[in-house]
């Protein structure tokens, strides 16, 4: 935007973390107003429209990174608030489908702490950039324009039906609950299609007092993963410690094998699971919520980018694609995606009539890899439904499931295998020659058969009563 051209007006519909980021990134051309149907919190608050916040959230490096350049700075902003930087594999102890990480030194990292606090910083940044403002307690009703061009939105608030609000430039970022299709269908948008697959996965989660000095010697996240190879419900459990010295516990399943809200069953099922450890390092914690339970976590995918949208629209986030939350994909999902319309929003004019379908498309090579990393997963799971994955996708999946096979016993398959999972590189290189070879002879001969805690940990945990975590610090 030039000094002499008149001022844009973009609309982001939906205040969560895509929604911010690509408000972050239109407010380098236009004034944006984010519309969002709850009222914003100032603090790191639940709020309604964003179920899906209580259960764990780890943003791992590809994500952080992401966002960090969207946003410089956000990293300190993060810890400052209490997030936790995590080093991968050093803080994590994770059992894939494959077997135990081992703890090497640091490949990537991820931020762990709640997603109330990781959303609530990221909208103070947004909130405070030039241009942006918000309508809160807005329901959009309808996009206006034509098929060829969307000229604003249609907004219900408490203070009247109906309310045009004209702009420029209309992001959907609503989420899992996106009506994006319906209001194109009803300008004469048709054949955007949609494409699920659901393993009929119910996440159950629970925030427990952290035992004493577990900060002190940083204890690790603690992760079990199913096994998709093995034909039976796949269950997991996950422990995140978050700030103010608590743990967040999750737990899931897919169909005949799912948690419940019963606060009585939630330690059993964790210690029923492939490995007992989250269940075992639960046990006695003083649990400080009650069990939270979701149940709408199949992956969902839009393909806007394969019809004729409108110029001047486009989505993101949860609004293009879902995934199941296990992978831990939808935040780095978006904030790459946006990443990518911000080299070609500065490349381009924001008044290309072609924008909004060239910003579509350059979402889609980001989506389509991790669209594919899940729903290979998901589908085997009993019971599971949806499309079948495109052609060549088993192929994918088995390449790295043996990148993870090798990623038990071979640092360098670690680092690829890490590099895979917090998507820190392109598609690309999960198959770059250096790593290939090795893959290709990838064995889990002396792979680790325990949880690889620290005696300082296990102490800390009380799994060793007569260790003392002063003296049993051992290698980090």
């Amino acid at each position: 935007m030039t000094q002499s051209s008149p001022p844009r007006r973009a609309v982001v519909i939906g205040g969560s973390m895509a929604g911010l980021l690509a408000a972050a990134v239109l407010a380098e051309h236009a004034t944006v107003t984010i519309i969002d149907a709850d009222i914003l919190p100032e603090l790191p608050e639940p709020r309604r429209g964003l179920p899906q916040a209580r259960h764990v959230h780890v943003l791992w490096s590809g994500g952080a990174r992401a966002v960090e350049d969207i946003l410089p700075g956000i990293m300190e902003d993060w810890t400052a608030a209490g997030a936790i930087r995590r080093s991968l594999p050093t803080d994590l102890v994770a059992k894939t489908a494959r077997g135990w990480i081992p703890r090497y030194g640091e490949k990537q990292f991820g931020v762990s702490c709640s997603r109330d606090l990781l959303d609530s910083v990221v909208r103070a940044r947004v909130m405070a950039l030039h241009g942006v403002t918000t309508l809160q307690r807005g329901r959009v009703r309808s996009l206006e324009g034509t098929a060829a061009r969307i000229t604003g939105v249609r907004v219900d608030t408490p203070k009247g039906e109906g309310r045009l609000i004209t702009a420029d430039f209309v992001v959907d970022a609503s989420g899992r609950g996106s009506r994006a299709r319906a209001w194109l269908r009803a300008l004469g948008v048709d054949g955007v299609r949609q494409a699920e697959v659901d393993s009929g996965l119910v996440c159950a989660t629970r925030i427990f007092e952290a035992p004493a000095g577990a900060h002190e010697v940083g204890f690790p996240i603690v992760n079990v993963q199913s096994d998709p190879r093995v034909p039976v419900p796949g269950q997991t459990a996950t422990i995140v410690p978050i700030e103010n010295g608590r743990w967040q516990a999750t737990l899931s399943g897919t169909r005949g094998g799912r948690p419940t809200g019963d606060p009585d069953a939630f330690i059993p099922f964790a210690k029923g699971i492939r490995d007992p450890i989250v269940g075992e390092l639960l046990e006695g914690r003083k649990p400080l919520t009650d069990v939270a339970v979701t149940q709408d976590t199949a992956n969902r995918r839009v393909f806007f980018e394969k019809a004729r949208l409108p110029g001047g629209f486009f989505a993101v986030g949860d609004s293009v694609a879902a995934f199941n939350p296990l992978y831990g994909q939808g935040l780095t999902v978006a904030a790459k995606g946006l990443l990518a319309v911000r080299a070609l929003l500065r490349a381009k004019s924001l008044a290309h009539p072609a924008i909004g379908m060239e910003a579509q498309r350059a979402l889609a090579p980001q989506v389509d890899a991790a669209w594919e990393f899940a729903t290979s997963q998901d589908i085997l799971y009993p019971g599971a439904t949806g499309t079948e994955p495109r052609a060549g996708a088993g192929l994918l999946h088995s390449y790295v499931s043996r990148l993870a096979t090798g990623a038990t016993t071979r640092e360098e398959l670690t680092a690829a295998y890490l590099e895979v999972v917090t998507m820190s590189g392109p598609p690309a290189h999960r198959v770059k020659p250096s790593v290939l070879w090795q893959v290709l002879r990838a064995s889990d001969r002396d792979a680790l058969g325990a949880p690889p805690l620290t005696a300082a940990e296990r102490a800390v945990a009380g799994l060793d009563q007569e260790a003392d975590p002063v003296t049993a610090l051992g290698p980090r």
